[in-house]
């Protein structure tokens, strides 16, 4: 099955990156359906993360949880961090496309659910004087994928390596813009709704 080939891709991908990402970019490897795929399947691995590791390293609360509610952590920050990358390097030669920028970002983040899966069955064993270990996975899990963002980013936009370093860092700056912009509209938004609806019952009680 052709699916099940790409996602195998993927796992090149993640063990070999500057191969991997090359053949996504220009060899047509990459398939916008295995990233989406791989974005489900970190989001649903952070839910069963949240809800079910081990009490000595989850300090949540399993029955304040709401799954749903949970999806603003993952797919939120996944589409901005698209659409900020997307936006900066059109205005720094970038030569990626947003959809080469989402299937990048999407295979990126396979090693979340390589280690997190197993650091969850884990957690469920150790004691407290061997959660360093779990820490250590998770660690490992921040970095790899940070590393593959980073050879993604390179090799989509085709820069060099402080270009590429500065490009993540603006793009993060950019983000934070964005949601400032957000929460500025909408704000807007509210005042002009809430304006026009005190209107409205003014003129109701006039009449």
């Amino acid at each position: 099955m052709q699916f099940l080939k790409d996602i195998k891709y993927s796992l090149h991908v993640a063990f070999h990156p500057f191969d991997g990402f090359w053949d996504l970019k220009y060899e047509n490897r990459g398939k916008l359906r295995v990233a989406l795929a791989i974005l489900l399947g970190v989001t649903v691995m952070m839910i069963l993360k949240r809800q079910y590791s081990g009490y000595v390293v989850n300090f949540n609360y399993p029955l304040d949880l709401n799954s749903i509610n949970e999806l603003k952590y993952i797919v939120f920050p996944f589409l901005l961090w698209c659409i900020a990358n997307w936006s900066l390097t059109t205005l720094m030669d970038g030569e990626g496309k947003f959809k080469e920028i989402v299937i990048a970002t999407g295979y990126a983040m396979l090693p979340l659910i390589l280690l997190y899966l197993p650091n969850l069955l884990l957690s469920n064993v150790i004691t407290l004087r061997e959660a360093s270990f779990y820490y250590l996975l998770e660690s490992v899990a921040t970095i790899w994928f940070v590393w593959l963002m980073f050879i993604g980013t390179m090799t989509v936009h085709q820069y060099t390596v402080m270009k590429t370093i500065t490009t993540m860092l603006l793009t993060i700056v950019v983000m934070g813009v964005i949601i400032f912009l957000g929460l500025l509209f909408f704000s807007l938004i509210q005042q002009i709704v809430g304006f026009v609806y005190t209107i409205y019952q003014e003129l109701s009680l006039r009449a």
